[in-house]
């Protein structure tokens, strides 16, 4: 199985974190269902041209966090996670994006007012788009 992810060499972002933020949300977002086997720590880590010691890391993130299993001799699964705390961690993932995307607004001087207005804009266009599909 080949995940729908790719990592940016010039993000802020360590590649593991980008690695696990991304799976986080095809579980979160159903993309990914329990019990689905995700490729080989290995194998992710040719597919994304990175080392495995990077994906090790996020799959041991995401294992110690419940979002996945490693049964030994088996592979890795996706684990099952409720309806409550499905909707948690969405909007955990969301706030920790918008977080990133607000201190990068104040690193570049911009004020509440422009942040607010900057995202406004960003939701109706993305809106629009969403409708048009």
């Amino acid at each position: 199985m080949r995940l729908p992810i790719s990592i940016s060499q010039e993000s802020r972002e360590p590649i593991y974190h980008q690695i696990e933020m991304q799976i986080k949300s095809l579980i979160i977002g159903q993309h990914l269902q329990p019990g689905d086997v995700l490729p080989s720590i290995r194998a992710l880590a040719s597919d994304l041209s990175c080392s495995v010691i990077t994906t090790r890391r996020a799959y041991q993130n995401l294992e110690n966090e419940g979002y996945i299993k490693t049964i030994q001799g088996k592979g890795t699964f996706v684990r099952a996670i409720g309806t409550d705390k499905q909707q948690e961690l969405k909007e955990m993932v969301i706030a920790d994006l918008i977080v990133q995307a607000i201190e990068r607004g104040f690193q570049l001087g911009c004020s509440e007012e422009e942040l607010r207005a900057i995202f406004e804009k960003v939701l109706r266009e993305t809106r629009t788009e969403s409708e048009k599909r």
